[in-house]
């Protein structure tokens, strides 16, 4: 992606990199995430306009404190600094940063707005929010003050003649009111970037990258019927046509007429080459008396790839294998950037593959965001019922399955599951959701149904709203329909006599329960 116009973004270990570099991109401009210490040649070799110092966790003022390699202020390109970013800016430009009596969270307003190109159409007053322990004490000679809040005199500064800019809020954040027009002038007027980074034109490269990756030879996806695997066969077939196979496993952990829909789309609609590998009896049996959620993962990732070995071999010589991996799951999984950011769990897309992978993996859907994938499957003619659906995890049902998995288990998850999405449709409110889910518990409750004691299973519901999955919050439903959900899957689905609410936002949670 170097042929790209790109913006850097030094990940400092702050929550909201990943936004920062999602918030780039909705200006058509082409980010990248490296870690803090990223070597000054690694750096170059992006040929960026621009780069982007995140926020972190850090003191700038404790010892050892993260800096970045101070050669990426003589590359003759603008620098943005965000909260620790234009910390530890300012201390390596002989400027002072301390502790104040008066730390600032939350909401504040723009005072005094110079007139300058980073900040051309925001309005004094405007909200930004503030995120921040240590602050700017004393600037150095070179910057001078560009904006100030109610608790915080250099809220935003800058060397204008070398293009170095920091700013104390946290413009990635819709706290911030024009913050996204902040960021947009920074790349736009300050460094110089076109409106090149689009989906017509991601399908272009990727595309043509995939020929040259490819040659003749062909390529193994495994379809599940979420999006980011469609989506990744959509685009590898647009490349190749028939020399992709798509293989779809019925692992008896997908969700409610799944197996229809994917072959409708995709050998139906699509005319693409679509073996079906009915594979729940494996899946079942490895998974037999398993409770550990990480090793559940592992288990189904190493079924998927025995699964598609013994598809490649009847479809002949196979070299490459397709996955659906995105940026965040990269990230979350093996802390890809490099930086401060700790593994929270292994996906099965990036942490279940054995190490004699006889494959060569193609994942044309790395460096891309969920949204930037929907998007893409429209631009490939995907069916909004497949790039309009909530994320699904890799491992399925298995990792909403808590506790053992068994076939009794999956089939009352399921039936839940459906009718939870169904109220959900009914209700209008399926898109302003980013993911809702049902989670079977390992714990059974009393109740008395009938007039009779029972002792069954217990759901947990789950649905959160999002914009990249990397943060999260609990979805306020009417009471009235979580009522509706609570009493049909009580009395329509067999085994379930309690259903409760998770109100638990990501961080500390995750989304999924495993």
């Amino acid at each position: 992606m170097t042929q790209q116009e790109t913006i850097l973004v030094l990940d400092f270990g702050a929550q909201y990199s990943q936004l920062i570099a999602r918030r780039v991109r909705e200006a058509q401009v082409y980010s990248q995430i490296l870690p803090f210490n990223a070597s000054l040649e690694s750096i170059k070799s992006f040929h960026p306009r621009g780069i982007i110092l995140s926020g972190g966790p850090a003191s700038v003022v404790s010892e050892g404190s993260p800096r970045p390699d101070p050669g990426i202020f003589s590359l003759g390109i603008p620098v943005l600094g965000i909260c620790y970013g234009l910390q530890v800016m300012t201390v390596m430009h002989d400027g002072r940063v301390e502790r104040p009596r008066r730390r600032e969270y939350g909401y504040a307003h723009l005072q005094d707005i110079a007139d300058t190109p980073l900040l051309k159409g925001i309005k004094k007053g405007s909200l930004v929010w503030m995120s921040h322990g240590d602050a700017v004490a004393d600037p150095g000679a070179n910057f001078s003050v560009l904006a100030g809040t109610e608790n915080c005199r250099y809220a935003v500064l800058a060397d204008e003649q070398k293009q170095f800019y920091g700013v104390q809020f946290h413009p990635e954040v819709v706290h911030t009111e024009q913050g996204v027009r902040l960021l947009s002038n920074f790349v736009h007027d300050i460094c110089r970037c076109g409106s090149t980074w689009t989906m017509e034109s991601f399908i272009d490269l990727e595309v043509k990258r995939i020929r040259e990756v490819v040659g003749d030879k062909q390529v193994l996806c495994g379809l599940s019927g979420g999006v980011d695997s469609s989506v990744t066969a959509a685009l590898i077939h647009r490349a190749v046509g028939d020399q992709l196979v798509c293989v779809f496993v019925n692992n008896g952990l997908l969700r409610k007429g799944e197996d229809l829909l994917v072959q409708k789309v995709f050998r139906d609609s699509f005319n693409m080459r679509l073996e079906y590998m009915d594979a729940q009896q494996e899946f079942l049996s490895e998974l037999e008396g398993v409770t550990d959620p990480e090793t559940k993962r592992k288990i189904i990732g190493r079924v998927f790839i025995e699964v598609f070995e013994t598809a490649a071999r009847s479809v002949g010589s196979v070299d490459f294998l397709a996955q659906g991996t995105l940026y965040p799951d990269v990230i979350e999984s093996v802390s890809a950037t490099g930086g401060p950011s700790a593994t929270i769990k292994s996906h099965h897309n990036v942490g279940g593959l054995p190490e004699d992978l006889r494959f060569t993996l193609l994942e044309p859907l790395r460096e891309l965001f969920k949204d930037e994938v929907r998007e893409l499957g429209r631009e490939l003619g995907l069916p909004e019922e497949i790039v309009g659906r909530h994320p699904f995890p890799g491992p399925g049902l298995g990792v909403r399955c808590v506790g053992e998995v068994t076939k009794v288990r999956l089939d009352t998850l399921r039936e839940a599951d459906a009718i939870f999405i169904d109220e959900i449709r009914q209700a209008g409110l399926y898109e302003d959701v980013w993911q809702a889910l049902v989670c079977l518990l390992p714990v059974k409750s009393v109740g008395v149904q009938g007039d009779e004691r029972t002792y069954e299973e217990v759901c947990s519901l789950r649905a959160v709203t999002s914009e990249d999955a990397m943060t999260a919050d609990w979805y306020r439903f009417p009471p009235e329909l979580l009522q509706r959900v609570s009493s049909r899957i009580i009395n329509e689905v067999e085994g379930v006599n309690r259903v409760l609410y998770d109100v638990t936002s990501k961080p500390p949670g995750t989304i999924e329960w495993e």
